[in-house]
């Protein structure tokens, strides 16, 4: 079992919005790795940043990664930061990887000033430009193919990924 497609990308880039689109489009069903991260620990991800540290996060995350791999046959979000972890990348080869690619200009504007992201806390303008550029190379790395998500709705991205998968 695998899923029909992976979806990476930063905070911002639709993956939640466009999966939940893509999977309906293609008929199966569609799974978050924070959701599962979340139901795992018993508290939402911001508190088990504070509380445990980024390390158990990702001890987590990386778990989940693994076990939608091998269990989801739908489409799969991964969480923005899960392609930090070579253990993550070397679990996605070989499958269909769609990268949504966001500018820093969207991604604001969709994330805002939002405080559920424990990576965005202080200076989230700053922050996420970090994580844009940090990570930009990963994801492309990763990734069968690359989705521009400027200037679309989601429908219009959702409708482009499914065409590849």
């Amino acid at each position: 079992m695998a899923p029909r497609v992976v979806i990476v990308g930063p905070p911002g880039a639709g993956k939640t919005t466009v999966g939940g689109l893509v999977a309906r489009r293609l008929g199966v069903g569609f799974r978050d790795t924070d959701v599962d991260i979340e139901r795992t620990a018993g508290k939402p991800i911001g508190d088990i940043f504070i509380e445990d540290g980024e390390p158990a996060f990702r001890a987590l995350e990386r778990d989940a990664v693994a076990a939608g791999l091998a269990e989801h046959d739908g489409v799969l979000a991964l969480g923005g930061g899960a392609v930090g972890s070579e253990d993550n990348r070397k679990l996605l080869a070989g499958h269909l990887v769609v990268f949504l690619d966001v500018g820093l200009a969207d991604a604001v504007a969709r994330v805002g000033l939002n405080r559920d992201r424990p990576l965005l806390l202080e200076s989230p303008r700053a922050q996420l430009k970090r994580l844009l550029d940090e990570r930009r190379p990963l994801y492309l790395d990763v990734a069968v193919v690359t989705v521009d998500t400027g200037g679309r709705t989601p429908d219009e991205i959702a409708d482009e990924v499914a065409r590849h998968a």
